[in-house]
């Protein structure tokens, strides 16, 4: 079953420049991991310092591959200094299968 992956961050003031950068290039890694489906990133409407980033996974394994990966692991602590608290990370999976409401 394929997993949605929720990934909130708050981002310290003046460091939005470095962070978009980090994540593209972490984008672009992960665009490569098996199991790889999407991913997308959102600003909050409110408040532009909070960042939703959404990405699905053919299953939660692939995920948690990525999630183990060294390459993520360093890109992520580069961005986790630009963070005013811990990314907040959450895992669902599709019960219905993918496009079936």
């Amino acid at each position: 079953m394929a997993a949605k992956i929720l990934i909130q961050r708050k981002i310290k003031p003046d460091c939005l420049g470095n962070l978009l950068e980090l994540s593209l290039k972490l984008r672009s890694v992960a665009v490569k991991q098996p199991g790889y489906i999407s991913g997308e990133t959102l600003v909050s409407s409110e408040h532009d310092h909070i960042h939703l980033i959404i990405s699905t996974w053919r299953n939660l394994n692939d995920w948690k591959a990525w999630e183990d990966n060294t390459e993520r692991k360093e890109i992520s602590k580069e961005i986790d200094k630009l963070l005013e608290e811990p990314s907040k990370i959450d895992a669902f999976i599709d019960l219905y299968g993918a496009g079936s409401g």
